[in-house]
């Protein structure tokens, strides 16, 4: 009989090639996989035929669609709306409303000219910070840290000695090892067509990879090749010259950062001049955290910051290179499937013998959550629940703001349709604290389960430190009333939501290594679509961290331990974490990815981490 964890790692355990170009990339399973059947706990399991019809579907699909590198990457983008309206104020000879921070707004004169991507969208990911005691306890900026280990059973932050790796942030070069910066440009969507066979080879979370294949590969990359712009190893530059230079990119860094804090703009200049020396976004982990930092730090000197933040995600990138991105980033790291896995698997569960759900997504953007969970309903026992689904976005500026919720909307109706899952969509594209009630269509003398998704977004929402009257809470507060059956809660554990810049540069600059690291070890350095998710990712958020203020500065995330708080106090309460679903989780991270990641428990959280460092949080949550 099929378990909980063996239908974990079906997607998990075939070959992925790195080149994410062609069909073959895809796994092809037997047709003489087992079939639909139910576990001992009486849960129905995910077929191999079902994937074997998703990939007829994707064939097909292939066949029909056209060339989709010509169409511009717009990824949600939460400035967007915020640019739009200020350019019209200007036109009006206008001001712009202020943000109630007290602080410098150093991007008020920003112009957007593209949606880029969020994080996150795909969303990012956790302060590492440098601690000295329990959490929340900075060290004094002045000192300067190293990565340290976290002690997970006791879930205290001790600071540990000099980690193994601290040879990787000393860098030996040559005297050719200058590089020139490549142009940006801004990215303008042009086509309205969308890629459906892409959102099927990612959505179905076909093309898992096993541990020995990353390994192998990315051994094979740091080994046999040598990248494009990084630097030689003290060990292999003294064979081709007794005369080395060691670099520190840890303290050059950190001493840019001070000068700029202190308006030393001088000193700021020299030392940004030595991190752009040798640092470089094709080298290792610590190089190409450099190079990002280095160009947070030099928008935030220079008075520059919207061109270069818009200009991240340049034309080049289009829709297919963020989707093909995106791939390799849940291949390669486990954090949003086990996320998709652990809420979908909880909604299945309370969802048995029910008629009707109804999910609220907030910050549903492509509804990459939501196919697997199609794919299980319509293998239900005597038919599929109806399934509504209200989905949430920010705005985009222009005549259509909710054109790519409308997308998704369009896009999922298609899924459950193909799974024969009766549905119902419904469209919000607007700000999360201007929501009303009213507007989320709940019936309640319906029988139907209400669920309110949210994902690792809130850290968008400003909080009381932008907004005097805290839409963050206005929020919980809406979910609150909305009574729902289920508060799926996904948090990123972050610190780097300081007022102060010096101690923010500090919890960002252990955040931010943990994730280059995870790639540098997981990923092959010469992969195109790592280097993409790099720059539209991590370093768009690294420059909106290190560059803006106020309003302006979206990536405002909170400890899991604050979150909690906020929801006690907005009338929840944490529903014990299913032991069945944790485990599951566990295993399957345990068994097919890099041994460095990390899953635990703290209290009813679900943690997932790297190396240590708690970057994740999931919680159940139900009004009191």
């Amino acid at each position: 009989m099929n378990t909980l964890f063996e239908e974990l790692t079906v997607s998990s355990i075939d070959d992925f090639n790195f080149n994410h170009g062609s069909e073959s990339d895809l796994p092809h399973l037997s047709d003489s996989g087992q079939s639909s059947s139910l576990g001992s706990d009486g849960e129905s399991s995910v077929s191999a035929d079902s994937f074997n019809a998703t990939l007829k579907y994707i064939t097909e699909m292939l066949m029909e669609e056209e060339d989709l590198e010509r169409k511009a990457s717009t990824l949600e983008d939460p400035l967007a709306l915020q640019a739009a309206e200020k350019s019209f104020y200007d036109v009006l000879g206008q001001n712009y409303p202020p943000s109630s921070d007290k602080g410098e707004n150093l991007c008020s004169g920003y112009r957007f000219q593209t949606n880029v991507v969020q994080d996150s969208g795909f969303d990012h990911i956790q302060s590492i910070t440098h601690f000295s005691g329990k959490a929340g306890e900075t060290s004094s900026f002045s000192q300067t840290g190293k990565p340290q280990i976290i002690d997970l059973e006791s879930f205290e932050y001790n600071l540990l000695n000099e980690p193994k790796g601290k040879r990787n942030l000393l860098r030996a070069y040559g005297d050719d090892r200058d590089e020139s910066r490549k142009s940006k440009q801004s990215a303008v969507c042009t086509d309205d067509s969308e890629p459906i066979e892409m959102f099927d080879r990612v959505l179905l979370y076909q093309g898992g990879t096993t541990k020995s294949d990353e390994s192998n590969a990315c051994q094979k990359s740091s080994k046999n090749e040598q990248p494009k712009g990084s630097g030689k190893t003290v060990r292999s530059m003294k064979k081709e010259d007794n005369k080395t230079e060691v670099v520190d990119l840890w303290t050059l860094l950190t001493q840019c950062a001070q000068a700029v804090a202190g308006f030393d703009q001088r000193a700021a200049n020299q030392q940004l001049r030595q991190v752009r020396q040798h640092s470089s976004p094709h080298g290792d982990a610590f190089q190409r955290l450099a190079h990002y930092f280095a160009n947070g730090l030099e928008a935030r000197l220079s008075g520059t910051r919207t061109a270069l933040y818009s200009a991240l995600v340049s034309s080049e990138m289009s829709l297919a290179d963020i989707l093909k991105a995106y791939q390799v980033y849940i291949t390669a790291c486990p954090f949003f499937r086990m996320s998709f896995c652990f809420a979908n698997q909880t909604i299945w569960k309370l969802a048995e013998n029910v008629k009707s759900i109804h999910i609220i997504d907030f910050g549903i953007l492509y509804g990459f959550q939501w196919p697997e969970l199609i794919q299980r309903l319509s293998q239900t026992p005597g038919g599929p629940p109806k399934l509504r689904i209200t989905g949430i976005e920010l705005p985009q500026p222009g005549l259509r703001p909710s054109e790519k919720v409308e997308e998704t909307k369009r896009r999922l109706a298609n899924y459950c349709k193909r799974f024969s899952v009766p549905s119902e969509y419904n469209v919000i594209a607007q700000k999360w604290q201007t929501i009303r009630y009213e507007d989320l269509n709940i019936d309640r003398d319906r029988d139907e389960l209400v669920v309110v998704n949210c994902l690792y977004r809130l850290r968008h929402i400003p909080d009381e430190t932008v907004v005097m009257n805290n839409p963050r809470d206005t929020v919980l507060k809406l979910i609150r009333r909305i009574n729902p059956d289920l508060f799926i809660h996904g948090v990123v554990n972050g610190t780097y939501n300081a007022p102060f810049f010096e101690t923010r540069f500090k919890a960002a600059l252990f955040h931010y290594y943990a994730l280059f690291d995870m790639f540098d070890t997981t990923v092959p350095r010469q992969d195109e679509f790592r280097l993409k998710f790099e720059r539209a990712i991590y370093g768009r958020d690294i420059e909106n961290v290190m560059a803006c203020e106020g309003s302006e500065r979206v990536e405002r995330p909170e400890t899991y331990r604050q979150w909690q708080v906020r929801n006690m106090r907005a009338g929840f309460k944490q529903i014990p974490l299913d032991q069945e679903i944790y485990e599951a989780v566990k295993n399957t991270v345990y068994s097919s990815y890099d041994k460095n990641f990390v899953v635990e428990r703290h209290g009813q959280w679900l943690l997932q981490g790297w190396k240590g460092r708690l970057i994740y949080a999931l919680s159940c949550w139900k009004p009191t």
